[in-house]
């Protein structure tokens, strides 16, 4: 069995020989020698190693970055285990001198002479960490782990490998960190990092990844680990090409964005889908067909139609006049040029910028054979011509993506010629505007209209593309949102994250390699995650019966945690009964979640006051005194709380548009409580549920 210690007993050894006091002196020394390189670096002077104020302003950005990269947060564990090795190098078995230690943490810590004291966890010799198990030991003889009381080191367990017995017990300090109760933004879960989940954290750079993954299986925390190990494993390509997290709103972004920051990682950004497509300001809304139809991938070969359609091929030719000398470039040529260029199929704006330059290039020739040697300037000021600048006017005029699709959504004939085959009639009048606007400004746009005004824009110019994107919660986007992402990663990888079961929109993932198709990554992985870290037993086999109705043929989610958490169905006649409820929550510590359907809300916002409650908003961050959020349905997804109190589920599915995407929401509301959940009614349940 593991060893787990608390502290000495009675007649205990002397502290040198107590391996709790010497793991303590071990973090007080790390902390020191932390300290130490943070002043290292808050003291360097670069006054002689700096040619210009450029490089001087460059450098001081770098190293304020690494200052903030080695805070020392007080709260949080600088190391969490240890690995102590069987063999020395060279023996063929493992890295590691014989008899040699490493303690594995957030980030690497030395001390002056260089030694580390402490292992960054995504090093290569940190993964036995995570690996090592009695059928395959990684030649670690003792792993151990520490338990924390905030700041200070109070416990530690070991685990003897090599002892099968041993290495077969459930780490009880493990099962702590797991269950703990959570005040505050998402925290990492670098301590309790599963071997599945490792290895998908540590996946190549060039490969995508998909995680499918249900309620607390720890999909959200894999992927932003999966950044950070890429940052560490990729550092100076990734700084060139940057990273991006993509989540579902604000709330969740504002819960994650502690994560990757406490592991060192300061640089990644973050954004909704809304974020990336902002083109125009979003005032409107689409009823449910009209935004499934506009998020529908024909809605993108539609596009491309009508960008095209502004090309114009020549009947005229082009006479360039050069001092007294003219030059003309025949139609017929003209034509050539202008098949050519789209039969390359480039982006428009990139073809409206070399068309210039072909017919330049044609007026060249004819110099040439005319004894003349012109060169690269002659040819940029032909190009500048103004009989050849009207000639690419009248031929490939430039387009405006957003005047593009208001014309599509306004003009019945234009849409008309552009969706032959695409769109039948009825599905035209669908998105066709009832009412002619002004222009793009007065355009009451919607979110779905902006995604395809960020299309269009990308056909007449390149969107730049990451090296890595993190895409979060993607089961609820539609085809032309995955297109929208990815755009972003053309040329990078991405890992996306999410769980069909909780698809709550009208246009929800039927499929991920329906959905990886859309996002160009086809030949993305897709690995499930099935072990459920965070949502006790009782709750997710309560919630797991909405399956078969929402998600069927998906693995329901096995919950591996031994307290089965605290699970009640209660009818309730009054709001000061819910009220109640939480208050019993309230008495447990922890975070606690009203969560109810979206129209509810107001009503349960006026009860907590009446009964002298404050209450946060999602995304609020909670604190000791106030652990309270008044969650709508609609805002619960990706958030997690120690004790929910649901607030009649029959309201939940009846808030939405229809019948499954009403389970679903209610899947994913039951799905949001790590400790413990308490389900109120005063309307019949849902019959899946009974």
């Amino acid at each position: 069995m593991s060893t787990l210690s608390d502290g000495r007993p009675s007649g205990a050894p002397s502290e040198s020989d107590d391996p709790l006091s010497r793991e303590r002196a071990h973090l007080s020394h790390s902390r020191s020698a932390l300290r130490a390189m943070r002043e290292d670096a808050e003291n360097l002077d670069i006054r002689d190693v700096t040619a210009n104020w450029v490089n001087a302003e460059v450098l001081h950005r770098q190293i304020g970055e690494r200052i903030k990269a080695l805070a020392d947060l007080s709260h949080t564990p600088l190391f969490f285990g240890r690995l102590d090795y069987l063999h020395a190098p060279g023996s063929d078995r493992a890295e590691g001198a014989e008899g040699e230690r490493f303690y594995i943490g957030r980030r690497h810590v030395h001390d002056a002479g260089g030694d580390p004291m402490v292992i960054d966890w995504r090093a290569p010799v940190s993964q036995p960490f995570y690996r090592a198990s009695k059928k395959d030991p990684m030649d670690v003889g003792l792993r151990r782990r520490f338990g924390y009381t905030g700041g200070d080191l109070t416990a530690y367990e070991d685990e003897h490998l090599s002892d099968p017995a041993e290495a077969a017990a459930t780490s009880k300090l493990l099962q702590q960190e797991i269950e703990r109760p959570r005040v505050g933004p998402m925290r990492d879960i670098v301590a309790t990092i599963q071997p599945e989940q490792d290895e998908i954290v540590r996946s190549g750079l060039s490969g995508s990844v998909c995680v499918q993954g249900g309620p607390g299986t720890g999909k959200t925390a894999v992927g932003l680990h999966r950044v950070a190990y890429l940052l560490y494993a990729h550092r100076e390509r990734l700084a060139r090409t940057g990273t991006l997290v993509i989540g579902p709103n604000k709330s969740f972004l504002h819960y994650i964005e502690q994560v990757l920051p406490a592991l060192g990682e300061l640089e990644v950004k973050q954004a909704t889908v809304d974020d990336l497509v902002a083109h125009v300001e979003v005032r409107g809304s689409d009823e449910a067909p009209a935004a499934v139809l506009k998020g529908d991938a024909r809605m993108a070969e539609l596009l491309r139609r009508a960008v095209r359609s502004h090309v114009t091929l020549p009947t005229e030719p082009v006479m360039v006049i050069r001092g007294s000398r003219r030059w003309r470039v025949p139609a017929y040529e003209l034509e050539e040029i202008v098949r050519e260029l789209l039969d390359r199929d480039i982006r428009y704006g990139a073809a409206h910028q070399a068309l210039p330059q072909r017919i330049a290039h044609a007026v060249l020739v004819q110099m040439e054979r005319s004894g003349e040697a012109p060169d690269d300037r002659v040819q940029d000021a032909v190009a500048r011509n103004a009989a050849v600048k009207a000639a690419v006017k009248a031929i490939w005029p430039p387009v405006d993506p957003a005047k593009l699709v208001l014309r599509l959504l306004t003009d019945a004939e234009f849409l008309a010629e552009h969706a032959e085959e695409l769109l039948d009639e009825g599905e035209q009048k669908l998105i066709l505007w009832a009412k002619p606007v002004r222009g793009v400004k007065s355009a009451k746009w919607s979110a779905a209209d902006a995604v395809l005004i960020d299309e269009a824009t990308d056909l007449v110019q390149r969107t730049h593309s990451l090296g890595h994107v993190v895409l979060d919660e993607a089961q609820d986007l539609s085809p032309m949102q995955y297109r929208a992402v990815g755009r972003r990663c053309t040329t990078g990888s991405a890992t996306v994250l999410g769980d069909l079961a909780q698809g709550t929109t009208p246009w929800a993932t039927r499929s991920w390699e329906e959905a990886l198709g859309h996002l160009g990554k086809g030949d993305a992985v897709v690995e499930e995650l099935t072990a459920g870290f965070r949502v006790p037993t009782d709750v997710i086999t309560y919630a797991s019966r909405l399956l078969p109705h929402i998600a069927p043929g998906l693995t329901p989610v096995a919950s591996v945690r031994e307290n089965p958490g605290f699970f009640e169905v209660r009818a309730s006649t009054a709001d000061a009964e819910v009220v109640g409820a939480v208050e019993e929550l309230l008495g447990h510590e922890g975070s606690v979640g009203l969560i109810a359907a979206d129209a509810r809300i107001p009503v349960l916002a006026e009860a907590l006051t009446a009964a002298g409650r404050t209450y946060l908003g999602p995304g609020e961050e909670t604190t000791a005194e106030t652990r309270l959020t008044l969650v709508p349905a609609s805002l619960a997804k990706g958030l997690e709380y120690d004790y929910v109190v649901l607030d009649e589920p029959r309201a939940v599915v009846d808030g939405e548009p229809d019948e499954r995407t009403g389970l679903r929401r209610l899947y994913v509301a039951l799905t949001r409580a790590v400790s413990g959940l308490i389900v109120t009614h005063a309307a019949p349940l849902p019959a899946e549920l009974t």
